[in-house]
């Protein structure tokens, strides 16, 4: 979960945005080596003195400084390409689970075992607080009467749509954020390497009780997750 005064990536479980900070470091390795011969020639043109006052042209000069930047953004572009590629790419998903958003909750579908249908509802301060209820020490405005329960270490499609106004599925921790639009059906994959409790918000202003309409994730192994579809009712 992301800290105060942090500026830096958190520390994910998804692989996704792993790749995504791969790419970070590489352009920011290629700017700083930009940066610093930029740098290093300003001094050196403070600091000399001037020769071939009177060069006209410089035919190998202007070949360099117009070959060199198109080369650099190759290598940008590259793996920018290759990593949209693979946030985008769906060989064989272990778990399809389709999302529909409302005003102002969640319903939930898992198909790939048996029909697994529920839907995800905000706690508000009271019900954390009542005893019965294991959410004592939850996040306020993030807890849910039922959570979302999804394997790890498995390649996971998550599909989105709306039951009427526009909604967005948004889980910063997993790099997830898909808009959910009526009549049309969005998609993302995403591969967990941690279990954990993830949360999430929906981040499209979608009426009075936009800010009510939590996210939360438990990610377990696969075996948990296999007795949980057995057991669910």
């Amino acid at each position: 979960m992301k800290k105060f005064y942090w500026s830096i990536f958190e520390d994910t479980p998804s692989l996704t945005i792993m790749s995504m900070e791969d790419f970070h470091d590489y352009t920011m390795m290629i700017l700083t080596m930009i940066t610093s011969f930029l740098m290093i020639l300003m001094m050196k043109l403070i600091t000399c003195k001037f020769k071939n006052l009177f060069l006209l042209e410089g035919q190998t000069l202007e070949l360099l400084w117009t070959i060199l930047p198109m080369v650099i953004l190759v290598f940008i572009a590259y793996p920018s390409l290759f990593y949209l590629y693979f946030s985008d790419l769906s060989l064989n998903p272990s778990v399809s689970m389709k999302v529909f958003g409302a005003q102002w909750f969640w319903i939930y579908e898992l198909t790939d075992f048996k029909s697994i249908n529920f839907s995800s509802y905000y706690l508000n301060d009271e019900e954390m607080m009542t005893k019965n209820k294991p959410f004592l020490l939850g996040w306020r405005l993030l807890e849910c009467d039922t959570r979302a329960v999804l394997p790890m270490n498995s390649e996971i499609r998550i599909m989105v749509t709306s039951q009427d106004v526009i909604h967005s599925f948004a889980i910063p921790s997993l790099s997830l954020k898909v808009d959910a639009i009526p009549g049309r059906l969005n998609w993302m994959t995403t591969f967990i390497k941690r279990p954990g409790l993830y949360y999430g918000q929906c981040s499209e202003i979608c009426g009075v009780g936009h800010a009510f309409m939590p996210i939360s994730v438990d990610v377990i192994n696969k075996e948990d997750f296999i007795k949980f579809v057995k057991t669910f009712n």
